[in-house]
Parts: C-alpha cells; structure tokens; sequence
C-alpha cells in the first residue's frame, strides 16, 4: 500500500540531504534571523529558503500554504503599519488614517521571518520521506515511541484530506448536494465531517492494534528492516549549519 504523506517524489540535491541535515537548517534558518535582527539577513535567509525550494522543483505544490500565509501576513502589515508603539514618521496618508514607515519595516521583518519559517519546514516536509526522518532519528537515538508520533504528524494531514476526498465522492453518489453556493456547501458540512472524524478515530485504534501485534513495545534492542540510506556529504552540511548559528551566536553576544 502506498504510503501517504506530502512527500514530492523528485531527481533534485534536495532529496539526496540527510533528513538530520534539514532538521539543522530549520534551526539556523529560525535563529540566525532573530539573532542577527536586520531586515536585509531575513530577506537574505528567506531568499536562500526559496531558492532551495526551486532547486528541489517543489516550489509549486507550495503555492497554496504560501496563499494562506500571504493573507495572514497582510493584516499583519496593516496593523503594524498603523499602530505599531514605534511610529514616528508617516510615509502615506488615506483620509485620517496615516501609514507610518516604521510600522511599515517592522511588520516586514516580521513577514519575512514568517515566510522564511515556513519555507524550512515545507523543505524538509515536502523533500523528505518521513519513513526517511523517523528512521534516521532512531538511528540517532530517538525513542520508537517518538519516531512513531513524528510520523503520524506528518501523516494526518494528507490522510483526513484522502478520507474527505472519498466520504465526499461517496456522499455525491448518494445525491447530496456538495457544490455550489455557500448554504448548500453549509448543509453538507456536518454529514462530510462527521464520518471523517470517526474514521480518523478508527484509524488510531487500528494502528495501536497493529503496532502491538507487531511487538512495538516490545523489550531488547530495535533492529531495522532497510540498511541504512547514504545521503549527500551529512557530516559537511550539518558542521556547515552548526558553524553559522554559532557565528551568529558569538555575533549577539558581543554586541
């Protein structure tokens, strides 16, 4: 059975990087900017997590997070523009309201750092098998437990959207009214959430059966099923990641 997850199936650098090596760069990615607080290093950050996402030929299954993220972002720059405690120079006056520059640089560090975060976790989310991670996490000494409950996280998603896909399919083929305007989208929702819901409930105790079949808590030493994967120089990339935050470590403190 196929697996299902948000993982992108591509030929790209980004697919051969050790799933611990993105784990590193989502953590630099998220201090260095806050470390070092200047809107030209978020931009800078946030244009280098853009362009992996490019090189990796996934940037378009991440065009509709990017939409939802846009919309938040876009109050956020109206509030501060408008009423962020710094405010002192106006920059563009409608009527009484009056938008001021600082407000204006702040909410846009605070945009770029949002969308930087973003973009590092739909790095690893979206190049990453998460069989891939949980399994080089446990080689790294993760609990089983926790390697479990990492890949749920990364698996309920997609599975509640493939059960909606099909209670959908099948409750259209019953007549009901799915589409069309919002009172009938309105009516439909409980009788679609619902068996989702309970489904998404029956899988969990599915799986806990499974894993106990299985010998998941099983005592004595785990062993793997797959020898383990050789990914693109790890040790380079990762002391590479570690040397930057502690740049920007020492950079803080002696300011």
């Amino acid at each position: 059975m196929k697996s299902i997850s948000l993982y992108v199936d591509r030929q790209s650098f980004l697919h051969r990087i050790d799933p611990i090596s993105k784990i590193y760069y989502i953590v630099a990615a998220i201090l260095v900017p806050i470390l070092y607080p200047s809107l030209t290093v978020a931009f800078a950050v946030m244009v280098i997590s853009l362009i992996l996402l490019f090189l990796g030929k996934v940037i378009r299954q991440t065009l509709s997070v990017y939409g939802f993220v846009f919309l938040v972002l876009i109050t956020v720059l109206i509030i501060q523009t408008l009423f962020y405690p710094g405010n002192e120079t106006p920059v563009y006056r409608i009527g009484q309201v009056v938008l001021y520059r600082e407000g204006f640089f702040y909410a846009l560090t605070i945009s770029f750092r949002v969308i930087n975060i973003v973009t590092s976790f739909l790095i690893l989310v979206f190049t990453t098998r998460s069989a891939d991670l949980v399994e080089s996490l446990v080689r790294k000494g993760l609990s089983p437990r926790f390697g479990y409950v990492i890949a749920s996280v990364f698996q309920i998603v997609p599975e509640m959207m493939s059960a909606m896909g099909r209670i959908t399919d099948a409750q259209r083929s019953r007549g009901m009214e799915t589409e069309g305007k919002l009172s009938v989208r309105m009516k439909a929702f409980l009788p679609l959430i619902g068996p989702v819901v309970l489904s998404s409930l029956l899988n969990v105790k599915e799986r806990a059966l499974a894993l106990e079949v299985r010998g998941f808590n099983a005592k004595g030493k785990k062993t793997f099923l797959n020898e383990e994967k050789n990914f693109l120089a790890p040790t380079a990339v990762q002391w590479s990641l570690l040397a930057v935050i502690l740049i920007a470590i020492i950079w803080r403190i002696i300011q």
